[in-house]
């Protein structure tokens, strides 16, 4: 029985809409390789002591929070497994309810990790290069309370941090300006506070020459993979994994169709020859 063009094409929709969401409902968590810029990110949270106090700076929005919030709730959860204490930041005014997301998300698994002792957010500063140099300066100027409108001085794990010099380390993720570049030149080249981070796909290109052997920039997190191949040297299932699954299955897929419908045409037309 031969089918119309109409029906083949409904055929192929309905097979990919149904081997896209398998996978999201049933993860199947298959690896890939790490990257090594994938790689040094997580060297440098890994190779950080226990009880040091960190900065994550949420610099993106919900336009972005596809590629960058998995890579935001992995760096957070391995913060916690090395008993960080986790700054929130945010140089965009929606960083505030990403860096919250984030949290609410990790703490499901962490609910020993509490506000105030493992973790704080100081809200949203504008001003971008600017708020960093008066962070390296002193953050209680900064930020003289967090968003629960808790005093800097009455924060605990904030006890002996006053400046960007008393962090051990400054992750980014950023969908555009301010983000990486601005925390890369000013903590980084002024301050000597190594700088890693993540960014969406399309932008990764544009930082990598910065991860050289100075380590302008300790590792990079790239787009969805980058926080799949993250997931995945955590031991985390997560979002970016599961979405690289439905993404490699629907790759597969489409060249299976396309291999067919070459077959098909080869096979037309030598049935018009003969």
């Amino acid at each position: 029985m031969k089918l119309s063009a109409l029906a083949e094409r409904r055929i192929i929709y309905s097979v990919l809409f149904v081997a896209v969401a398998l996978p999201l409902i049933f993860p199947i968590g298959w690896t890939t390789e790490v990257s090594e810029y994938t790689r040094m990110a997580y060297q440098l949270i890994e190779s950080t002591p226990e009880d040091k106090v960190v900065i994550i700076s949420f610099d993106y929005d919900p336009s972005t929070m596809t590629e960058l919030q998995p890579m935001s709730e992995a760096m957070i959860e391995h913060a916690f497994k090395k008993n960080h204490k986790v700054i929130a930041t945010a140089l965009w005014p929606m960083g505030v309810q990403m860096a919250e997301q984030a949290f609410s998300k990790v703490l499901l698994d962490y609910p020993e990790k509490t506000r105030g002792e493992d973790f704080v957010n100081l809200g949203y500063k504008v001003g971008g290069m600017v708020t960093i140099q008066a962070m390296g300066r002193s953050l209680p100027e900064v930020f003289p309370k967090d968003t629960q409108n808790t005093p800097f001085e009455e924060i605990p794990m904030l006890k002996n941090v006053r400046r960007l010099k008393d962090v051990a380390y400054i992750s980014s993720l950023s969908s555009g300006v301010p983000g990486i570049k601005e925390w890369m030149m000013v903590a980084r080249d002024n301050y000597q506070v190594p700088v890693t981070g993540g960014c969406t796909a399309v932008s990764a290109p544009g930082f990598f020459p910065y991860v050289n052997e100075q380590r302008q920039l300790y590792g990079l997190l790239g787009g969805l993979k980058g926080a799949s191949e993250y997931e995945s040297l955590i031991g985390r299932l997560g979002s970016a994994t599961t979405k690289m699954d439905a993404q490699s299955i629907a790759h597969l897929l489409i060249l299976i169709f396309i291999a067919t419908g070459n077959i098909k045409a080869y096979k037309a037309k030598r049935r018009k020859k003969s």
